[in-house]
């Protein structure tokens, strides 16, 4: 016998498949080089794979001249195909016989005890699927996976086991018994080397929050190791903009309970020393720029503390400017010289004419149901445009106050050559659903209550979608409001109303209020910070049941009225961000105009402004004030249901109503031709944890509510002329108080204290008032 047999411990057609690494199979020493001519390659024990397939991954064929060392490499390659639990290749005289058991097929893959990650979530994380040949190595690699995805939901004491189930015709339900254990929180933060800022105060600025029972529905308490990076960066900049240009991060070090019920984390720092700014400097060549107007742009004098992001937002200001000039393709450069003796940072920002630049291309990113048109129509940039960074800020900021995403971030990279750039929009969707619960308590009234259903981004169109149901016992509403921002294309805006009301002012006023109507509007763009909206609608309006005993001013209004309104809304806005503004003002004007072709006619103005100012980080300051006029036309008095009535929300300290002109004998609000109505308010921080999202402000509300054109008048009641007895004042009112705002898990909730310090004896107060919402 030329060639001896090669050999590897059998397993047994019924023995479960195992994974082992592939044995050597030379039953002869390795020097050995004698050959044999193999007439035939027999395989045996095949069932799913073909012979000619098991033939194939050998490196051996039939004629061939083969050694054991031949032998050994195929006996390797075919246990690298994954599809055999064993192999064995023997000689049979000229013959070389492959004996081989299949690994088994996946007929389920199954995963219980799992709570905190449901099934789908842990199988996307898997590549044995059902239909797949099961190996055991693949099954290790499976479990790592699955275990990596728990501790990055905070779970590292979960525990999983794989279980295999035989079943006949070679197949296996693969079944994970996972007990995921208790979640690993995080027990300290300590912080080594930091003398600058206590431990407290640096665990306020990273991602990572020590375990408390309040923390219950945050998941920033469970260790994330790549948060635990994220907090180093975090660091970084803290101490970066307080002065401490050489910090350092030396090491963050998590250590887990023998346990595994909890991390405890250290991060060691060096400081460093503190830096002041040194010499500032502005230097440019270009023709239209001077530089003394430009360095009075750079928001840092000598003397000053160091702070980085100072010199990243003198950079913008400069570029922003520089491009307002007509220097589209300016680049700003800022030239720090560390004085480590004098420890002082001196900074020269250059200015010079960069290449020319045009945009080659534009990708948007994350945007999983908004469609990238919405996104796109936005920009003020497209794909061949000269590239300008004052257009793509203006791009950044028309994309966030479209208020659907949480994060927009505008970058830019280098393109296929030297003068293309590629600009990237990368967003990340919030929820543009909102199912909003408002609620409120007043001495006379109890508690009252709406729901309203929005959706800001309807289908990812960026449609907007209103339906508000309001069912107090005072009041039953229903309004339906749809706008398309962008009708037929075009940058104009046109949207439909439909509503329907119901109102008991019984209390009040003496009588109960029914309103039905339809409405249109357009609106378009004047500027890129001010629009235009010209409006139409039908309104049907009823006031009825009166009570015998309501005011003269009120039985006088009874009955039903059509009213054909012609009206437009101009607005101005140019707040830095639309949601939580912390700079910038808003404007508005609008009238509207009752036409002769109802049965009321009327000319109402309103205009409104507000004004914010960021002090600090923490106190935020801002102004309103809103104003508004009412009078009929052609003989007409304005009706009851047209005047204003403010308080609540509109004038706090006062009730809904409960501010302005009222009947002297039945107490009832009749409402006021006009009003001027200012607030201001200073956000304060309330020193708590910033994860817990609860923040305060301190208002005041003051104004005047007044002119009833029916004061001193004579009305024909019954047969009977009677004589008006209205107390309107014209006072100015005055309130003070404060509003607490928490951005909890379920929505914003907002509680208003207030307290009504100059008023007249017939207004009617309301100290606290609360409000709450909640997102889908």
């Amino acid at each position: 016998m030329l060639l001896a047999t090669p050999a590897m411990a059998q397993t047994g057609p019924a023995a479960p498949p195992s994974a082992q690494a592939a044995p050597d199979a030379s039953a002869q020493d390795a020097g050995d080089q004698s050959s044999l001519e193999i007439a035939r390659i027999q395989v045996e024990g095949n069932q799913r794979v073909e012979a000619e397939t098991v033939r194939s991954y050998m490196t051996i064929r039939e004629g061939q001249e083969v050694t054991a060392k031949d032998i050994d490499t195929s006996l390797k390659t075919l246990f690298g195909t994954g599809l055999f639990a064993d192999v064995s290749i023997r000689q049979s005289g000229r013959d070389l016989i492959v004996t081989v058991v299949e690994n088994p097929i996946i007929n389920r893959v199954a995963f219980e005890g799992n709570y905190r990650i449901d099934d789908d979530d842990l199988s996307a994380e898997t590549e044995l699927k059902p239909r797949v040949v099961f190996t055991r190595a693949r099954v290790q690699s499976d479990l790592q996976r699955i275990i990596e995805l728990y501790r990055r939901k905070g779970n590292f004491a979960a525990a999983i086991e794989p279980k295999i189930i035989q079943l006949p015709q070679n197949r296996v339900d693969l079944v994970y018994e996972i007990s995921e254990g208790p979640e690993t929180g995080v027990s300290s933060i300590k912080f080594v080397g930091n003398k600058a800022f206590s431990d407290s105060e640096l665990r306020g600025e990273i991602a990572t929050a020590e375990s408390a029972w309040w923390k219950f529905l945050s998941t920033n308490d469970n260790y994330d190791p790549d948060r635990l990076t994220f907090d180093r960066e975090l660091l970084r900049r803290f101490y970066l903009i307080n002065g401490y240009a050489d910090f350092r991060v030396l090491s963050s070090v998590a250590e887990m309970a023998p346990d595994g019920s909890e991390f405890f984390i250290t991060f060691t720092v060096e400081e460093g020393e503190l830096y002041t700014f040194g010499e500032i400097d502005v230097q440019t060549e270009l023709a239209r720029l001077d530089t003394d107007e430009l360095r009075k742009l750079v928001p840092i004098e000598a003397g000053d503390q160091y702070d980085a992001s100072k010199i990243d937002d003198a950079v913008d200001a400069l570029t922003f400017a520089a491009g307002t000039e007509g220097y589209a393709f300016s680049d700003v450069r800022p030239r720090v010289r560390r004085d480590r003796e004098e420890r002082k940072i001196n900074i020269t920002f250059r200015i010079d004419e960069g290449p020319r630049v045009y945009v080659e291309r534009i990708n948007v990113n994350g945007n999983v149901r908004t469609l990238d048109r919405v996104i796109r129509r936005e920009l003020r940039l497209a794909e061949g445009d000269a590239f300008n960074r004052v257009l793509l800020s203006r791009s950044r900021d028309r994309i966030r106050s479209l208020g659907l995403f949480a994060r927009v971030e505008v970058t830019e990279e280098p393109g296929s050559q030297e003068d293309l750039t590629v600009i990237n929009v990368d967003v990340e969707e919030t929820s543009t659903g909102e199912l909003s619960i408002g609620a409120g308590f007043s001495s006379d009234t109890g508690i009252i209550g709406d729901l309203a259903i929005i959706e800001r981004n309807l289908l990812g169109r960026g449609q907007f979608l209103r339906l508000r149901l309001s069912l107090s016992g005072d009041r039953q509403q229903i309004d339906l409001r749809f706008t398309e921002p962008y009708f037929m294309g075009r940058n104009l805006s046109a949207g439909i109303d439909l509503f329907g009301t119901e109102s008991d002012f019984q209390d009040e006023s003496g009588f109960d209020f029914q309103q039905t109507g339809i409405g249109f509007r357009f609106g378009f763009p004047m500027s890129e910070f001010s629009s235009l909206q010209l409006r139409t609608s039908y309104v049907r309006e009823e006031i009825k049941n009166v009570a015998s005993n309501a005011s003269i001013s009120v039985q006088a209004s009874e009955g039903k009225a059509d009213a054909h309104l012609l009206g437009y809304t101009y607005s101005l806005d140019q707040r830095n961000d639309p949601e939580k503004p912390t700079g910038g003002y808003t404007f508005f004007f609008e009238q509207d105009l009752g036409t002769p072709l109802g049965d009321t006619t009327f000319l109402e103005s309103e205009l409104g402004a507000a004004i914010y100012y960021g002090i600090n980080e923490d106190f935020i300051a801002s102004l309103r004030v809103d104003a508004g006029y009412i009078f009929g036309y052609n003989g007409d008095d304005v009706r009851l249901n047209n005047r204003f009535f403010k308080g609540g929300s509109s004038f706090r300290g006062f009730e809904p109503s409960g501010v302005g002109p009222r009947d002297t004998i039945t107490d009832d609000a009749l409402g006021a031709n006009a009003f001027a109505i200012g607030s201001a308010q200073l956000t304060v921080p309330l020193f708590l944890p910033e994860e817990l999202g609860i923040t305060g402000a301190v208002f005041s509300d003051f104004g005047v509510v007044g002119l009833n054109d029916e004061d001193d008048r004579f009305f024909l009641i019954n047969g009977a002329i009677v004589r008006s007895d209205i107390q309107d004042d014209l006072a100015f009112r005055a309130s003070g108080g404060f509003s607490l705002f928490w951005e909890s898990p379920f929505g914003p909730v907002r509680v208003d204290l207030a307290e009504a310090f100059l008023k007249e004896d017939y207004d009617k107060e309301q100290f606290f008032r609360f409000s709450a919402g909640t997102s889908f």
